[in-house]
């Protein structure tokens, strides 16, 4: 078994990765930490989670950090993941960050978007980031993996074939996005609170989001020339999803289905991405709960453009679910290994 500690386990992030490793066949989860709760039965936290654990909550430490677990997840906030990320990896852990701590390869960049020093840059170096569908083989024997932004996640999977395959034609990309609040985490703000945000849908952080550089980063590499993006997010009332549009200029001349089938080709061998057929598109409440990324093709000839929607569960897919894939896939184990599910019904 796999001895594992999850940093940061009472946040939704946290409860998710309990959920799914609960599940999971070769783990044995041995120290779950938690500052604001420390103290407290993790069953307290999430109750759905009774009879499976009996683990009290505890302050993140050298001594977890030295103790029996040989892999760590970390499920803390952006910038303050920098120095247990690093304590970990000197410890000789394996580790998933969870952060945004480790995504940028520029220091100057994550300085620049995130508002904090990076520390550890020889670190940031070495990190590979975490999305198995264009990274696999950098994934495979890493010992530390930076998990990806919920959005960038839906946003990159949508366009790579686009791009890898020749049919982008160089313009503007514009990616309209749209996720349900436990995407802003599971501390308490006035925006979130139920009457502010039920029956409601407002844009926010409109060009200047912080997943930008991660999402042009990664899309660039598919590319293999600087690729930019017009990035527009919104908060929509639902506990858990997360949908993205992106609108391609193209100058492909085919059919939809075409497209669709170019993009199975390309996904032909990824067990988590679900290419629909032409004419259908993703809803949110088919991945609610799984850890796939279901991905919708639409053409607008007549604006010479290629509209690809995708649908994750924003804690699954988005997070922790692709925080257990990439554990499986840095350990040697099938991929799948505790994630293969259906969604959860509505």
């Amino acid at each position: 078994m796999l001895n594992v500690a999850v940093a940061g386990a009472s946040g939704y992030t946290g409860g998710e990765l309990l959920r799914l490793l609960a599940l999971h066949p070769y783990v044995k989860v041995v120290a779950v930490t938690s500052e604001k709760s420390s103290g407290k039965p993790i069953t307290q936290l999430f109750p759905s989670l009774s009879r499976f654990y009996d683990l009290t909550l505890e302050p993140l430490s050298s001594e977890i950090a030295a103790g029996e677990a040989e892999f760590v997840f970390i499920a803390l906030p952006h910038g303050t993941s920098i120095t247990p990320v690093s304590e970990f990896v000197k410890s000789g852990k394996m580790v998933v960050d969870l952060s945004a701590d480790f995504r940028l390869r520029d220091p100057l960049t994550y300085e620049e978007w995130y508002g904090v020093k990076h520390t550890a840059k020889d670190l940031l170096q070495s990190a590979v980031y975490g999305l198995p569908e264009i990274y696999r083989d950098r994934i495979k024997g890493a010992s530390l993996v930076a998990n990806p932004g919920c959005y960038p996640t839906a946003s990159i999977l949508s366009i790579a074939p686009l791009l890898k395959n020749g049919l982008y034609n160089g313009g503007k990309i514009i990616i309209d996005a749209k996720s349900a609040i436990s995407g802003a985490g599971r501390s308490p703000s006035l925006a979130f609170h139920f009457p502010e945000a039920n029956e409601g849908m407002e844009a926010y952080k409109a060009g200047t989001h912080r997943h930008i550089p991660e999402i042009e980063q990664v899309l660039s590499d598919v590319a293999g020339n600087t690729v930019t993006t017009c990035f527009v997010p919104h908060l929509i009332p639902a506990n858990r999803g997360l949908l993205t549009t992106g609108y391609v200029p193209s100058d492909f001349s085919g059919e939809a289905a075409d497209i669709v089938r170019l993009y199975r080709e390309f996904y032909d061998n990824e067990p988590f991405v679900r290419v629909l057929d032409a004419g259908r598109q993703p809803n949110i409440r088919d991945v609610k709960g799984a850890n796939f990324c279901d991905i919708g093709i639409a053409l607008d000839k007549r604006n010479g453009c290629i509209i690809v929607t995708s649908a994750i569960d924003n804690l699954v897919k988005g997070s922790a679910g692709a925080a257990i894939q990439n554990m499986n896939i840095m350990k040697g184990y099938e991929e799948t290994t505790g994630l293969m599910q259906p969604g959860l019904f509505p």
